[in-house]
């Protein structure tokens, strides 16, 4: 009975460290369509308000972001141009991706 409690209490006391090492890394915001600003080009700018009273946050994008549609990648061209024919723009939610450590937003998914 002594070495079951003795080994539970080995595991519990290597568990907690490890517990302790999580990190945030990507932070994910959820927008309206609406409340979104794409860049012009690979390289540039992307803006986005959490909510319709909320200021706009203004994120790093390169060529290495990538532009999701219905879960498949797709140009920033592609991207825009689909994002353009929506009349309800209000009514979409599009995932933005921010990578924290290198400031840059890494992914923006919408599904159609």
């Amino acid at each position: 009975m002594k070495l079951k409690l003795l080994i539970a209490a080995l595991i519990l006391g290597v568990a907690i460290p490890a517990s302790a090492d999580f990190k945030t890394i990507v932070q994910g915001y959820e927008v309206a369509l609406s409340d979104l600003r794409l860049p012009r080009a690979e390289s540039g700018t992307i803006a986005f308000k959490e909510c319709s009273t909320c200021r706009y946050h203004t994120k790093r994008v390169d060529g290495g972001t990538r532009w999701m549609i219905n879960g498949e990648s797709v140009s920033l061209k592609e991207f825009r141009l689909a994002v353009s024919r929506v009349t309800e723009r209000a009514e979409e939610a599009v995932t933005v991706l921010h990578h924290l450590e290198d400031n840059r937003v890494t992914e923006v998914s919408v599904y159609l």
